[in-house]
């Protein structure tokens, strides 16, 4: 009998995929991981972990199976927490909720449960695994799960081989109401819960005001850049090679303050991201404004009226050669050769036809149509079909 460890993080998904794979026949374990602690940054009373773990246990009651809590608060912090601060420091936007499958669910979590004596850990996540074999071995595949709204296989864009090998995702092909109704059926505690909401490990916590305990407010100008600033009319000339052509649609704009008229203040540029609207507290313009750059060095945020505004758009992005991933690492591009793939710049963000680029530094992936708010920091993942087969951190 095969052994398999649960993350039950005390949601309806895992609770299901524990009762889902009880019923194939696996010993099932469930592990609750609690990874966060720190008093000194919490924002409200409310304690979501406590009533979490609660209903993990709860679930495990009901199933009657193992239960215990890790804690990874530790790790966490480090791999995660310290990662994100210093990255919204540098004016880049991470994504934890990437990092924590690659570094804590899939790697200290895995460890865990391995050691444990588990062949398998299983989560609740909305995606799929299948194997093919490739010159005689087995290539392990992430699929999207079957429910187009819930899909998550963008926040395992970074497993490796040898994480999915030991990964299983039984709800990967129901939907979310098919989720809910087993729930309700088995009377789990958790069939009516809400979907949590906000980073994997603050719960209720805005995220400015949980940069803002580590990153010290400074006073900085906001700066309006008009949409037909000659900024925007550079020509990419003909005779330049296509590396050079990549390079030139990819690369940042450089905004000078002089650009643009003021039009407010702001209490610390890392405190925001590219493509971001609310919290500006600028008002009086026709249209909303918009976060079109960042820059920490000099505090300055510079805005552009409405989601039209070209400073948003860029047709490329570039992802340097250490940062490239290929979950299929059969299909890994050599330098000079490319492949056309549909991707993603962000989660929900529907598929978008582009071409991958790979040379001696790094990769380009260039998009059929110019992309919105492309964000250094976070992650560009990219799919065959229904199959994500790589994915970079945007540079």
């Amino acid at each position: 009998m095969k052994r398999v460890v649960v993350g039950l993080s005390g949601g309806v998904d895992s609770s299901v995929a524990a009762y889902l794979l009880q019923q194939q026949g696996y010993e099932v374990i469930g592990l609750f991981m609690k990874n966060w602690h720190d008093d000194s940054v919490t924002i409200s009373n409310e304690c979501p972990w406590l009533e979490d773990s609660n209903d993990a246990l709860l679930v495990a009651e009901k199933l009657g199976i193992p239960f215990q809590t890790v804690d990874l608060s530790e790790e966490y912090k480090e791999k995660i927490v310290d990662y994100m601060f210093n990255e919204y420091e540098k004016g880049r936007t991470p994504n934890p909720d990437v990092l924590c499958n690659r570094e804590i669910k899939f790697d200290v979590f895995m460890k865990i449960a391995l050691s444990l004596g588990a062949d398998y850990v299983a989560t609740g996540h909305y995606c799929q695994k299948s194997e093919i074999e490739v010159d005689g071995k087995t290539v392990y595949q992430l699929i999207a799960g079957n429910d187009v709204n819930k899909d998550q296989s963008y926040f395992l864009c970074q497993l490796s081989q040898e994480q999915l090998s030991k990964a299983l995702f039984p709800i990967g092909a129901l939907t979310k109401p098919e989720v809910r109704e087993i729930a309700a059926e088995m009377e789990l505690v958790t069939a009516e819960k809400k979907d949590s909401q906000g980073l994997c490990f603050i719960g209720k916590v805005r995220l400015p005001e949980f940069l803002q305990q580590k990153l010290q407010p400074k006073e900085g100008k906001i700066v309006q850049v008009d949409k037909n600033d000659p900024i925007y009319v550079s020509e990419i000339p003909a005779e330049v090679s296509l590396e050079e052509k990549l390079k030139l649609e990819s690369q940042q704009l450089d905004y000078l303050p002089t650009m643009g008229k003021v039009v407010g203040k702001h209490q610390g540029a890392h405190y925001f991201t590219v493509g971001q609207r609310k919290g500006l507290n600028v008002g009086g313009t026709t249209d909303p404004l918009f976060v079109i750059a960042t820059d920490v060095e000099t505090n300055t945020i510079y805005t552009g009226l409405s989601s039209a505004h070209p400073g948003l758009f860029k047709k490329a992005l570039f992802v340097g050669k250490s940062e490239v991933h290929w979950i299929r690492e059969d299909l890994t591009l050599k330098a000079g050769e490319k492949m056309e793939v549909m991707a993603r710049i962000r989660y929900r963000q529907p598929l978008q036809k582009a071409v991958l680029h790979q040379f001696e530094d790094g990769m380009y992936v260039e998009f059929e149509e110019a992309q919105s708010a492309i964000t250094e920091g976070q992650f560009v993942a990219w799919y065959l079909g229904n199959e994500l087969v790589g994915s970079g951190v945007i540079s």
